[in-house]
Parts: C-alpha cells; structure tokens; sequence
C-alpha cells in the first residue's frame, strides 16, 4: 500500500520547481529531474511522471497556479483510480 504523505513530498519536491500559473501537463516537465521518466514511488506503487500523466488527465484541472493545488488534485485522483 501507498504512503500518501510519502507521495505528496514527492510530487511537491518533483513539481515545485515548475514555473507556474502551469496551463498544460508539458509546462510540468521542465521542472522534472528525469523529464516524464521521473519516478514517484511508495510501498508497492511505482508511476512515472508520463504514467501519472496519462492516468490522470480526467482528474487535473490546469492552469494551476501552485504547487500545492497540482500535488492536491494528483493525490485525489490517485484515490478515485484506486491507487491510494
């Protein structure tokens, strides 16, 4: 099972970085240390950016204008598809 604090810290580390308002999932790679191959990782889950990205898209609701409302609906998300 995911550790949901865990994943937080590491989407905020990957994402905060970017250079917000952010209006599309493209103005996030820059900020990525691996680009979309960036891995997010806990307990038995393992996603890279790309795969968040995909697995997520009817959930995030761009432009965003923070870090923290970016990491808030990629963890909701992650709930609704059954990840977390």
């Amino acid at each position: 099972m995911a550790d949901e604090a865990e994943l937080r810290e590491q989407l905020t580390e990957a994402f905060e970085g970017a250079d917000y308002p952010v209006s599309n999932q493209m103005g996030l790679v820059p900020a990525l240390p691996d680009g979309p191959m960036t891995k997010f990782e806990s307990g038995d889950v393992s996603f890279t950016a790309m795969e968040l990205g995909t697995k997520l898209s009817g959930h995030q609701e761009f432009p965003y204008d923070d870090v923290d409302s970016l990491v808030d609906d990629v963890i909701e998300g992650l709930k609704a598809e059954g990840e977390l």
